[in-house]
């Protein structure tokens, strides 16, 4: 059985903007680019402004329930659902705000339908400007849905959100483990940039053997060549081989990209909550080739040893100092090598760090374990909402309910016909 695709214009209401500085007393809360996580498809955080220094693209007026797309780098996917807490507050210019009508499409099969590399990749191939690359909220609104009738998308919503659910308490557990490491370096060394227990302390580019931007070589995902880093295979602190592509090197610059274990990962370029992002690289994949957007941090081993170091650079102190230190733009935040290279902390004795390393291999294998069941959990996911999106999900459910189907197709046709839209079945 076919489906209905529907431009999505057709099935969202109209969204209003408005200035908060004509209120300018009143503190309101406000979602930019930087407010979406985008691994979790959330608002993690907001910022409240008052009116009277809203900045200029404070201006979409948000409700419960709406669907947040960013038209900036699309191909980062920063979707959400606005939550009941920040109904009739502020989001950025930056975002097409889809509001859904609820007698066509349910907000929860429109909200997965964004988070589809089909929806995602089509906006990307739409994308304008190359200092700022972005779409327009007709681009967005502009796509066509598959459009099921409203009991099937009920379905497909429930159990997509029986995966995710399963997928957010994997999330919450791999941060559980990832605390202990940082936590573990606190009590054996205290907060590195106040130094508690008096260590001798240095820069971190003293600590370096090596620092630099990755090549910039053309990737590819059909596997030619040598897998290659980018931001998107970092995840907790560990290098995920199922993420990476491929750049087809010649032996020379095979020789002069590719990384060493001990390698450390800085995400130096992302949204702000990002900066400082980190992992530690110890020889899986093999033979991986350091990727642009993330510099490549080697530690000069007879000065820190390679997981002190990965635990110091993810202390809330050195992540906090660095995002202070960031230069800020539109959806994007950014450190150059001085930056980073400059800022001083403390650094234990190599005994002590030895012994902290014995312990933190253990905690990293655990952690490495973990983000392999995430991994797992993360492709069935993303299986799901494939087959979600072509009928294959609820296909048997269909077969069940086709009496009750047909005639809920043909009031939907005729609803949609009634606001003008040609529906072909």
């Amino acid at each position: 059985m076919k489906w209905l695709e529907m431009p999505i214009k057709k099935l969202c209401l109209p969204t209003y903007q408005r200035d908060p500085r004509e209120k300018p007393n009143e503190i309101f809360s406000y979602v930019d680019i930087s407010s979406i996580d985008r691994e979790r498809k959330v608002i993690s955080q907001t910022s409240q402004i008052l009116g009277a220094e809203a900045p200029s693209r404070a201006r979409k007026e948000i409700k419960a329930g709406d669907i947040l797309v960013s038209t900036v780098r699309p191909n980062l996917n920063a979707v959400a659902m606005v939550p009941p807490e920040l109904d009739g507050q502020i989001a950025s210019t930056g975002f097409c705000v889809l509001r859904p009508k609820s007698d066509s499409v349910l907000g929860g099969y429109l909200f997965y339908y964004t988070r589809t590399p089909d929806f995602f990749e089509t906006l990307s191939s739409k994308v304008r400007g190359a200092h700022y690359p972005a779409v327009s909220d007709r681009d967005v609104k502009g796509l066509e849905l598959p459009l099921p009738p409203l009991s099937e998308q009920r379905r497909i919503v429930e159990i997509l959100d029986q995966a995710d659910a399963l997928r957010k308490k994997r999330a919450e557990a791999d941060k559980k483990a990832e605390r202990i490491l940082t936590a573990l370096f606190y009590k054996m060394f205290g907060d590195p940039i106040r130094n508690p227990k008096g260590w001798h302390s240095k820069q971190i580019g003293d600590l370096l053997s090596l620092i630099r931007n990755g090549t910039t070589a053309e990737q590819n995902t059909d596997g030619k060549g040598y897998p290659v880093t980018r931001i998107e295979t970092i995840s907790g602190g560990v290098i995920d081989q199922k993420r990476v592509r491929y750049v087809d090197l010649n032996e020379e610059e095979f020789e002069r990209w590719r990384m060493l274990p001990g390698d450390i990962l800085f995400s130096h370029i992302n949204s702000e909550s990002h900066i400082g992002k980190t992992a530690l690289y110890e020889g899986v994949p093999d033979s991986l080739i350091h990727g642009m957007n993330l510099l490549l941090l080697r530690p000069n081993q007879r000065e820190v040893l390679p997981q002190y170091l990965f635990a110091l650079l993810n202390a809330d102190s050195v992540r906090a100092a660095y995002r202070q230190r960031c230069k800020r733009a539109v959806n994007q935040a950014s450190l150059n090598q001085r930056d980073i290279s400059s800022l001083m902390v403390a650094v234990a004795p190599l005994e002590l760090q030895r012994r902290f390393c014995d312990l933190a291999q253990k905690v990293l294998s655990q952690i490495g374990i973990q983000k392999h069941t995430t991994t797992m959990l993360d492709t069935l996911f993303d299986a799901l909402l494939h087959r979600a999106f072509t009928g294959d999900l609820t296909a048997k459910w269909r077969e069940a309910h086709m009496k009750e189907l047909l005639a809920e197709m043909d009031e939907q046709a005729k609803a949609l016909n009634n606001i003008g839209v040609d529906c072909v079945r």
